[in-house]
């Protein structure tokens, strides 16, 4: 007797166990994600992060909002002048927290879009380098990159995700092409360089041209004045002699005067001593006699 009871005791707690387990009630959605709550397979809401209590009839699926990441190794595409170029890309992007539903019901059941994402960055890409030569894709390299993820956000959010940021990696042509624009570059290196050189050799000339007109300048201005000085004092001298040739016009005696003056500085200066040898036609010392 004691055993049949025992023997029930166990299995209704075996029944409990197993309803507890059927119908536990208590759910955990982890952090970075959100829990879709479906009912017969439909979807009838989406828990937040945290605990979340729901009848047995309903069940909870994890949803992961996290950033993922998508690596698209080669994609590939053409310029408006058909040379094919390739890019390596890496896409960060998560899924809009309004939109869980919606992709959980059409794309993916944990989040995980990498498919769809490689999908549309080759579309995409594909798309932009078809807008731009070749030239160009290399020398506008930063609105490319604008322009792919622009298109790309707007194309990814169809899908309900949101893109997070782009890396773009290798960006090159086919090898022959690279080499044309290598050389190409080299050649407006040269000639730029060539065109700095001519610039700088046309400076220094204009600067030797400027150095000598302003000696030239110095050196007229100089004879100039020496000219006008000359001239001011030649104008003097001859302003004094007419001055004195009007004076002495006016005055006989002033030349007179004069002689006497040069005798008397003369007879001053003598010391006594005749001369040895005198010209036949030179004046005799104290000799004349009227």
């Amino acid at each position: 007797m004691l055993n049949v009871i025992l023997v029930r005791r166990v299995a209704i707690g075996l029944l409990v166990l197993f309803a507890v387990w059927i119908l536990w009630p208590f759910y955990s959605v982890p952090t970075g994600s959100r829990g879709v709550v479906t009912q017969f397979g439909k979807i009838v809401g989406v828990e937040s992060e945290g605990l979340a209590v729901l009848p047995p009839w309903q069940k909870l699926s994890n949803f992961s909002i996290r950033a993922e990441q998508a690596d698209i190794e080669k994609a590939e595409g053409s310029t408006s002048d058909t040379q094919p170029v390739h890019v390596s890309m890496t896409v960060r992007y998560s899924i809009a927290v309004d939109k869980v539903a919606e992709v959980f019901e059409k794309y993916s059941h944990d989040g995980n879009l990498s498919s769809y994402v490689q999908t549309a960055t080759q579309e995409i890409f594909k798309a932009v380098t078809a807008k731009y030569t070749a030239v160009d894709l290399i020398a506008k390299r930063a609105q490319v990159s604008l322009d792919i993820s622009s298109a790309l956000r707007e194309k990814l959010a169809i899908y309900g995700a949101q893109v997070i940021n782009i890396d773009m990696r290798n960006f090159a042509f086919s090898a022959d092409y690279m080499k044309a624009i290598n050389e190409k570059v080299t050649q407006e290196q040269l000639k730029l360089g060539a065109e700095n050189k001519l610039k700088t050799v046309e400076a220094e000339q204009k600067q030797k041209v400027a150095i000598a007109e302003a000696e030239a300048n110095a050196q007229k201005a100089r004879a100039d004045g020496e000219a006008y000085s000359n001239l001011t004092i030649a104008k003097a001298q001859a302003e004094a002699l007419r001055i004195q040739n009007a004076a002495l016009a006016q005055n006989k005696d002033v030349l007179e005067l004069r002689r006497i003056e040069v005798e008397r500085v003369k007879a001053d200066r003598w010391n006594g001593a005749l001369p040895a040898a005198m010209y036949a036609s030179a004046p005799i010392p104290f000799m004349q006699i009227k």
